[in-house]
Formats: structure tokens, C-alpha cells, sequence
């Protein structure tokens, strides 16, 4: 018979290894072709919510920001944390990230995480779910780290380097935040490194307030107008 604490070893264990799995699988490029860059209006914030309520609260639906990205958001099948949508204009939700009690975003860079690389710090990010509820976080930090041999990973700020399982504690890990995550493709390598955007919830409920009357209207942005199937 195994022991409790084997048995949550073993589930440490199983769920580490998903998290350094995923750190190589959501730089792994698919083959499509890339978003056009015809000029179109993003939709107000109430306007993109209406078009990813599903009426069910538990789960993410939407991630809007201002004068950068209004995409729904779809959940990993059951037990597939390697699934990473292929829609140009879709973001994935990591479902291991709840692990840990926070929002994990995933995208390839050439399809919507390229869209990561526009957040800056002090960027508002509302995440809108299913029964419509809105959830704002203000961009805090943006990551950047090269790929190196034998699992580490090199800050390109700090140039510090460290490994695998750190990453994961710096991205995932702490207090209730969202982090958004893409590679970073460096001369035709799409597994040169990886972008973080980690973004941490907007406490002010007047500053709140302030930002949903501020994108109730249409903002024009060069990107494809966002369109439900």
C-alpha cells in the first residue's frame, strides 16, 4: 500500500514534470499561415464579452487589453497539458497553472502570442469569464529568458541564469497573479527562449471603475477584426 505522502510526492512529481514539458511544447511552432495586418477596430470590452459568455463561471473565456488584444480564451482538454490552440487569433488556458491558484496563458509567437510581445508594464488585462464576470490585472513585469543547454534559462535583463524548476516558481508560482506565456524565436530558432508577461490583480476599485468606462468605446488597431465561428 502506498503511503499519503508517497502518493503526494509522486503527484509533485507528475505535476513538475508537466510544468518542464510545457516550457519546451509551447515553443514548439505549428506550421499556419500568420495573421493578416489589415487595419480594424477592436471591439469595446462589453461588446467582446457578450461574444465569449458561455454562462459558466468557472472557467476563463476572454483576455482583453487595451490598444492590444480582444481573444477568447479555450481551456486544455482533460489531462492534455500539451494542447496549445492553432487558431491564429485563440489564446489557451494552462490548466496545470491552477495547480499553483493561478492564470496560466499560453500562445505560439507566430499566431497570438505575438500580441504578448505589445503588453508593457502598467498594461491593464481583464479576463473575462463565462457567466460574463470581468477580473483586472495590471501588467507588473515582462520576462525574458534565453534557452540554454541542460534545462536552464538566462534572464536577458539580470543575465541571471537559472534552472527549469526555478522558472516555474517565478512564473507560476506566488501570490494570485496571471502570467502570460510565448517563445521567443531568434534568427529562424523558434526554441531560443521564452517571453513571460506576469501581471498582478488591480486592487483600486476606482482605478477599476476608471479603466472599464475607458474602453467601453471602439479602438482602432492593426489587427483582423475578432469574429465568432
Amino acid at each position: 500500500m502506498i503511503s499519503k505522502n508517497r502518493l503526494t510526492q509522486f503527484a509533485n512529481h507528475s505535476v513538475l514534470s508537466a510544468f518542464l514539458f510545457m516550457l519546451v511544447c509551447a515553443l514548439i511552432v505549428p506550421v499556419q499561415a500568420q495573421a493578416k495586418s489589415d487595419p480594424f477596430v477592436l471591439p469595446s470590452l462589453n461588446a467582446f464579452a457578450k461574444t465569449v459568455k458561455n454562462g459558466d463561471a468557472r472557467v476563463a473565456r476572454g483576455v482583453y487589453v487595451p490598444r492590444v488584444m480582444a481573444l477568447p480564451v479555450v481551456q486544455q482538454p482533460e489531462g492534455d497539458f500539451k494542447f496549445v490552440s492553432k487558431h491564429s487569433l485563440v489564446v489557451t488556458q494552462f490548466s496545470l497553472a491552477d495547480k499553483f491558484g493561478n492564470i496560466g496563458l499560453l500562445a505560439h509567437n507566430t499566431l497570438a502570442g505575438k500580441l504578448f510581445f505589445n503588453i508593457a508594464p502598467n498594461d491593464q488585462i481583464v479576463i473575462v469569464y463565462g457567466d460574463g464576470r470581468m477580473e483586472t490585472f495590471l501588467a507588473e513585469s515582462v520576462l525574458r529568458y534565453q534557452a540554454l543547454p541542460q534545462n536552464e534559462y538566462k534572464d536577458l535583463k539580470t543575465k541571471r541564469i537559472v534552472s527549469a524548476k526555478e522558472l516555474i516558481k517565478i512564473a507560476y508560482r506566488g501570490k494570485y497573479h496571471v502570467a502570460l506565456q510565448t517563445c521567443i524565436a531568434q534568427k529562424g530558432d523558434f526554441n531560443w527562449g521564452i517571453l513571460f508577461v506576469i501581471a498582478k490583480p488591480l486592487v483600486n476599485q476606482n482605478a477599476e471603475n476608471n479603466l472599464l468606462n475607458q474602453i467601453k468605446a471602439p479602438l482602432t488597431l492593426g489587427w483582423p477584426l475578432l469574429r465568432r465561428n
